[in-house]
């Protein structure tokens, strides 16, 4: 099962997540012109290395990726859940919540495994703070998703709320598992997604508190 898109047009051009979208392409092209061995000295100079912690790297960290399908993938998500957190944070409050929940991300990943030497990239802990953002704005969304039965493709309507709480669960029961290992040996940075999320879901709640205060202000005035 993967999701296509959610049942809620922008009100405005999300052009933040474009943007971010097209950013994260180009340096992923760039990428793709490398050899390995350059790939893996461009991954530790530019990525996460907890071991050697550098918020220089946080930043620029934030726009590589290990493959397609890792690529993919996160811009997907963005696609999905970007555009209606940046109408509700607005363009320039959007920007500024991305990179927050991408460095908190890498901080919670550094802080579990603060000896791994394994460079951490991709947009995967800024895009679950927007996740977890979306889960509590739009709680009464609907996710399409494909559904692969048997031979069978189906296109299902998913309660937001449950695809987004089904992923955070199962990355924060990888990130437990992960807890025995004495240092991280590469994969999936699941502390940095649940960082991301949980930042995520607090920013949500605040942007949720002021938009009830200022109704309440305004029916009051009424």
């Amino acid at each position: 099962m993967f999701p296509i898109s959610d049942v809620i047009p922008s009100r405005t051009r999300p052009v933040v997540t474009i943007s971010l979208i097209a950013l994260n392409a180009l340096a992923f092209l760039y990428e793709l012109q490398l050899s390995d061995r350059q790939l893996q000295v461009f991954a530790y100079a530019y990525g996460v290395v907890p071991a050697v912690f550098s918020w220089s790297d946080v930043l620029s960290s934030m726009f590589l990726h290990d493959g397609w399908m890792h690529f993919l993938g996160n811009m997907l998500y963005l696609w999905i859940f970007g555009d209606n957190v940046e109408d509700s944070l607005g363009h320039g409050g959007f920007v500024l919540f991305y990179i927050l929940c991408g460095g908190v991300a890498a901080i919670a990943q550094t802080v579990v495994h603060p000896d791994s030497t394994i460079p951490m990239i991709g947009a995967s802990g800024a895009i679950a703070g927007v996740m977890g953002a979306y889960f509590v704005l739009f709680p009464h969304s609907r996710i399409l998703a494909a559904v692969f039965l048997l031979l069978f493709l189906d296109i299902v309507e998913i309660p937001a709320i449950f695809f987004l709480g089904i992923w955070f669960l199962m990355q924060l029961f990888s990130g437990v598992g992960s807890l025995g290992a004495t240092t991280a040996t590469g994969g999936t940075a699941f502390w940095a997604h649940i960082g991301g999320f949980v930042v995520g879901v607090l920013g949500g709640l605040i942007v949720r508190m002021r938009a009830n205060a200022r109704q309440a202000y305004w029916h009051d005035l009424g």
